[in-house]
């Protein structure tokens, strides 16, 4: 097992000082008040349009029309057809490859002119391969117990190298199997740190923070190499990893389920429907060194944007594991239980401009379900604005879903490529006249 450093000093610092603190404050607003829920994902008026299908790829469930709702004057088509398609990254060379978690591959899709892409599978019997990144001349891909490193050449990931050994999965001897979040992302700092997420174990397993190596963070290699270091922490399940444009690390988190309600009074502590539904946000964070995001101790409480932290009264009920109060407000946020997964930064044609692309899974258990859907945030002044919903409509009135957006990655070309995992599909969304 490599030699993990120590939690940054800033962390031990903030949870010395909650030792000796009071309970932070929680927010008055009644269940499932508006004051602290996010609003809607905005848009620019969506149009509805019927997906476009070639021919040999209307297997289902595009073997009946499906209707999308994006931009005015852009079209939804499906490009190809991938099983289980996860995420997604170009390559210099025009190919756009895609982890397949569930069959161990990386498969690439060579675009052809006027048809569907040539589909290889570049990589093989590798262990739930998950995040792609790629710097210089190579590739990297995150399997659920360590990040690998290729030489990408001539179309080819050859040379492997471990750039991070040892990463907890379902394999990890104090584990026996236990592990809700193995699947692991990766992305690449502009002075070539390696950055990869390392999910928590379970929705509230507070273990997860003194464990070695650590749970619930993000994680970094620096440039040189070397044993990689907790950067931040308390992050529950950051699976969306991303460089803005400035070259900041972002990262989309899915925090946790059946948060018990907070105020005083005959409902504390009580799970309600009325309030999980809304609470907590999911949180979309800039990752700074030291930084905590407060799983499972304190949860984002409003929004959309700058939300301040609360207390989780199953965990944290006195204020004592972690002072909420002390910690930096979330920068931005999508509604609880949307499951954000795929995270990339593009520029995209007016109105929408520089900004960051995230897939949105779509809740699991939320009642009503929340919907999948593509969401933009734009990028200004080194901040991301407010969500928008970029493609919508895979979800019915009933809540019956034909699709599930996982990530979406602008292409050479200009248009954006979607990977779904539940319909099997790799979309385009193309502007007009791309």
């Amino acid at each position: 097992m490599p030699a993990w450093l120590a939690k940054p000093t800033a962390l031990a610092a903030t949870v010395l000082v909650a030792a000796c603190a009071g309970p932070s404050p929680i927010s008055t607003s009644s269940p499932g008040a508006s004051s602290s829920t996010p609003t809607q994902p905005a848009s620019h008026g969506l149009a509805q349009v019927t997906v476009e299908v070639p021919a040999g790829l209307g297997q289902a469930p595009f073997d009946t029309a499906r209707q999308a709702m994006v931009p005015p004057g852009w079209s939804l088509s499906v490009w190809a057809r991938v099983p289980k398609a996860r995420l997604a990254a170009w390559m210099p060379d025009g190919a756009l490859l895609i982890s397949l978690p569930s069959t161990g591959q990386v498969v690439k899709l060579t675009p052809r002119p006027g048809g569907a892409p040539e589909s290889s599978v570049l990589l093989d019997g590798l262990d739930q391969p998950h995040g792609l990144a790629f710097a210089g001349a190579t590739l990297y891909v995150a399997e659920s117990g360590q990040v690998d490193a290729y030489q990408y050449v001539d179309g080819q990931a050859t040379g492997p190298r471990v750039a991070a050994p040892g990463l907890p999965d379902a394999k990890s001897p104090d584990l026996r199997g236990a592990y809700s979040h193995a699947l692991k992302s990766v992305a690449i700092g502009p002075d070539g740190a390696i950055y990869f997420s390392i999910g928590s174990t379970g929705n509230i397993s507070e273990q997860d923070r003194d464990a070695s190596p650590p749970r619930a963070t993000i994680m970094r290699v620096p440039p040189e190499g070397g044993p990689a270091a907790a950067f931040t922490t308390g992050v529950r399940n950051g699976t969306g990893l991303a460089v803005a444009p400035d070259g900041s690390v972002w990262t989309a988190v899915n925090n946790r389920d059946n948060v018990e309600y907070p105020e005083a009074g005959p409902d504390f502590g009580q799970v309600l429907t009325e309030y999980v539904n809304d609470h907590p946000p999911e949180s979309v964070a800039l990752l700074t060194p030291g930084r905590e995001l407060g799983w499972p101790y304190c949860n984002p409480d409003g929004g959309p944007a700058d939300l301040p932290f609360i207390r989780d009264v199953q965990t944290n009920a006195d204020g004592t594991k972690l002072d909420c109060t002390a910690l930096p407000p979330v920068e931005q946020s999508m509604g609880a239980h949307s499951a954000p997964l795929g995270m990339s930064f593009a520029d995209l044609p007016a109105p929408y401009g520089s900004g960051a692309l995230i897939g949105v899974h779509g809740s699991w258990n939320r009642q009503p379900p929340r919907a999948p859907e593509v969401s933009f945030y734009p990028w200004r002044d080194g901040g991301l604005g407010n969500q928008q919903t970029l493609v919508g409509g895979f979800q019915d009135a009933d809540g019956s879903r034909w699709g599930r957006p996982v990530a979406a990655v602008a292409g050479p070309d200009g248009a954006v490529y979607i990977t779904d995992d539940d319909a099997g599909a790799v979309y385009r969304l193309a502007p007009p006249g791309r």
